[in-house]
């Protein structure tokens, strides 16, 4: 069981900047892997970044990509959402995963993970 806690989400104008935190209980955080997911009113849950545990390589949707980052401190059992550049599109209430399955690919979709954090909210205001 892996118990994931968000925080860092507010409201900051178009432009700005908001850094994201992920913490996770347990010992194996190293052994998971981990991803960001958001989800705007009346919408559904979408995909946004994810980073693997083997080599901490990245994937992110395109419409972040150059914006956001990844990153992930194993000694710290937390991952980080680094928002640049951010745009009213991206106000949602953003989400921590993690996935103790293999992938080859990289683990784009929700039913690839295990563990979900309660969300935290992220609004951009134009």
């Amino acid at each position: 069981q892996v118990l994931l806690v968000e925080s860092g989400g507010g409201l900051v104008q178009a432009g700005g900047s908001l850094r994201l935190s992920c913490a996770a209980s347990g010992r194996t955080f190293s052994s998971y892997v981990m991803g960001w997911f958001r989800q705007a009113p009346g919408k559904e849950r979408k995909f946004v970044a994810t980073i693997k545990r083997s080599d901490s390589s990245t994937y992110y949707t395109d419409s972040v990509k150059g914006r956001f980052t990844i990153s992930r401190d194993n000694a710290k059992n937390t991952v980080y959402l680094q928002m640049n550049s951010l745009k009213p599109e991206d106000t949602a209430v953003y989400y921590c995963a993690a996935s103790g399955s293999t992938w080859s690919r990289f683990a784009t979709i929700t039913r690839d993970y295990d563990y979900w954090g309660q969300g935290t909210q992220v609004t951009v205001s134009s």
